[in-house]
């Protein structure tokens, strides 16, 4: 996926005009946030499987050299391949490789945010290829020629009616005269149309929620069981995921999971939990004939020991996503690349460079709810304040912004000077805008007079009443 994250304002603008967007954001607000809520409240000890999903992340991403040792050591004893790729191109051409001397005309793909990360579709599209998104909602954005645009949910942005034209556009065989008017038509003609695509397929592509190192095993978590027959029915399995999905074994694997889909969706387990582990044994009635891991890096053992590493816990749940309030507002697709929301924020710096993607970490009201939901604790906003420093000390930030923080350093370093010159700007305020009680235009605040009003101050500044509080034990009004 080409980047468009240097463009992000620009793209919000697009956003908060677009009628269908907004109208398809409701789903995320009113859905996601309620049901996880709900979910937590259910399980008392939820707060102390945070703490221990935590814990066992560090501990595997401190030790991740000898987890991915020993994965690879089981994977090859169960009979499969471990191919390690430092680059999105190596990953790409070795999966490119496999695919040839498979002799493969049709691939079929379960959801993977690795395979969007580096632009997988394409490649194997260009090498010749038939490739078939199994997912839903990966299938809709697929027709669409579309990214997805949140990462449990890639087709939240799109509305049923605009489904629907796809589904009579795209699937042309069908009869015109159909019904597609409820979710359960659309559901039930996507999947007859896939279901001759899975025993077409040579190759199925999945990625992995989780890598146990224990038995050499990749487990998925799916709610309409395509990556069941993805990875099943072709004669190729193919798994695509990066180096931090490693746990050490199957007890971990479980603990994590059971914060996972509660943060996810808000169930209590996901429909289907699928564990592979190498290829078709003597004794197996199916699965593939050979199966195949590709271990991506792609700049995550760039991220270990620093100011990010954090990150790598990170589960791909979309809770943070689904709490964040700019999200709610503009959609996944205005952040530019694959992974939107607070959790993109931070990564896609990492993954492409704070000059590529620098407006992202500043896309957030540091509310904090990004962290107050995140099943695996990752201090979000903290991180996002990083590459904001890195940012401005690189220079990249504009110059009206890095001049604006100057000049409020040089006060905040004063603070009676900060105080006299707060308290006087309050009071001119207070004067000026009394008649109106709000101003529609302020001196550089073009950023919010442009969009919304600016409320005239009322009473002492937040210093002066604290300062009061501290001398005269006074409530502050």
């Amino acid at each position: 996926m080409e980047s468009t994250a240097h463009a992000f304002k620009d793209n919000v603008t697009t956003a908060l005009h677009d009628a269908n967007l907004q109208q398809a954001l409701g789903k995320v607000r009113q859905g996601f946030i309620v049901k996880r809520r709900e979910a937590a409240d259910r399980l008392p000890e939820f707060e102390a499987l945070r703490d221990q999903a935590r814990d066992i992340k560090n501990h595997t991403l401190a030790h991740l050299d000898f987890y991915l040792e020993a994965y690879e050591k089981k994977v090859t004893e169960q009979g499969g391949q471990v191919h390690w790729a430092a680059t999105a191109e190596e990953a790409r051409d070795k999966i490119v490789d496999i695919c040839r001397a498979a002799d493969a005309k049709v691939v079929t793909k379960g959801k993977s945010m690795i395979a969007e990360e580096i632009a997988l579709n394409a490649h194997l599209e260009e090498a010749g290829l038939d490739v078939v998104e199994t997912d839903l909602g990966e299938y809709i954005i697929q027709l669409r020629h579309e990214p997805p645009s949140h990462i449990i949910a890639p087709a939240v942005h799109v509305t049923k009616k605009q489904v629907e034209a796809d589904f009579r556009q795209y699937h042309a065989d069908l009869p015109p005269e159909r019904h597609l008017d409820e979710p359960w038509e659309l559901v039930n003609e996507a999947r007859q149309v896939l279901r001759q695509r899975y025993f077409q397929a040579d190759v199925g592509i999945t990625g992995a929620n989780f890598l146990v190192a224990e038995t050499g095993s990749s487990i998925i978590v799916t709610n309409e069981g395509n990556g069941d027959l993805t990875q099943i029915l072709p004669k190729v399995h193919i798994v695509i995921t990066s180096i931090e999905k490693v746990v050490p074994n199957l007890d971990d694997a479980m603990a994590i999971l059971r914060v996972l889909a509660r943060s996810a969706t808000g169930q209590e387990f996901s429909t289907y939990t699928t564990l592979s582990t190498g290829p078709k044994r003597a004794e197996d009635l199916d699965g593939p004939e050979a199966y195949h891991v590709i271990l991506l890096d792609n700049g995550r053992s760039g991220m270990l020991g620093g100011d990010f590493a954090d990150m790598l816990r990170c589960i791909r749940c979309g809770a943070c996503i689904n709490h964040c309030p700019v999200y709610h507002a503009v959609g996944g697709h205005a952040y530019g690349w694959v992974y939107p929301g607070p959790m993109g924020s931070v990564l896609t710096p990492n993954l492409i460079g704070v000059e590529e993607a620098g407006h992202l970490p500043n896309a957030s009201t540091f509310c904090g709810r990004c962290e107050s939901v995140c099943p695996m604790r990752i201090p979000l906003p903290k991180m996002m304040r990083h590459w904001r420093e890195r940012e401005f000390e690189r220079h990249l930030s504009p110059k009206a912004v890095r001049w604006g923080l100057s000049l409020w350093a040089f006060f905040a370093r004063r603070p009676r000077l900060y105080g006299w010159a707060t308290g006087m700007a309050m009071s001119l305020m207070a004067a000026v805008g009394r008649k109106n009680g709000f101003f529609e235009r302020l001196p550089l605040a073009g950023g919010w007079t442009d969009h919304r009003a600016f409320p005239t101050p009322q009473g002492r500044t937040f210093r002066a009443q604290w300062a009061a509080r501290q001398r005269q034990g006074e409530e502050p009004s």
